[in-house]
């Protein structure tokens, strides 16, 4: 069978210009003692503060702004633990791959449920976006076994962009509230049911067309491979 460990990583996202150095400067001033695998377990602790912030907001507001804390601790743990085992050229192909993206989907999973059990979005909304969210992760996984390429963004949105996108509905609902709007056919809907039904629409969306895509190129690549 052929190895997919070994996978090329596409990386085009938005803030991928400023991500990348910023990593490699952080995975060279982090301590000898702080392994991959202990970043993995700070990036999957950053999700339950997540969670425990959004489940929280239901006692008082201020606690999105745990949920933000969350998001930034998910990142620097999600994103680093794969940098620094390339800086030490330690890496672990196959391992390093299982981990990092069997952790992330405990992570997405406690992202949106914590939404769903915040007082501003609709339960059954955050399980649709997450359910989204889902369907692009297995999209990718599928696109890396059949054609050897990782893509970590498409649209150039990828985990970094999605965690600044909550971080700022964090911070615009704190100062703001979370005000109702009328809207045609669906009637009124909170601004974070807004938020996030977008998100969800740009998920299911994104996956029909890439997948369409994606489909025609394979055909057109094993049309090419007929004798």
């Amino acid at each position: 069978m052929e190895d997919r460990s070994q996978h090329t990583r596409l990386n085009p996202m938005l803030l991928g210009k400023l991500e990348r150095p910023a990593l490699k400067w952080l995975a060279a001033k982090t301590p000898a003692w702080v392994s991959p695998d202990f970043l993995t377990v700070i990036g999957f602790l950053g999700s339950v503060v997540v969670f425990v912030g959004y489940v929280f907001t239901n006692r008082h507001p201020a606690f999105l702004w745990l949920a933000s804390l969350g998001f930034i601790i998910n990142w620097l743990g999600d994103s680093l633990d794969g940098t620094v085992a390339r800086y030490r050229n330690i890496e672990r192909p196959k391992y390093g791959f299982f981990v990092d993206h069997t952790v992330d989907a405990l992570d997405e999973m406690l992202v949106f449920l914590g939404l769903g059990l915040s007082p501003y979005v609709d339960f059954s909304l955050a399980i649709l976006t997450l359910l989204g969210y889902m369907l692009m992760t297995v999209l990718a996984y599928i696109t890396t076994i059949v054609s050897g390429v990782f893509r970590i963004a498409y649209i150039s949105l990828g985990p970094t962009e999605m965690r600044v996108i909550a971080i700022l509905c964090n911070t615009i609902i704190y100062f703001i509230g979370n005000p109702s709007v009328k809207l045609p056919i669906i009637g009124v809907v909170g601004l974070y049911n807004i938020f996030v039904g977008c998100i969800a629409a740009l998920l299911f969306g994104g996956y029909i067309v890439i997948m369409f895509l994606k489909a025609a190129e394979l055909s057109r690549i094993d049309e090419k491979k007929k004798p």
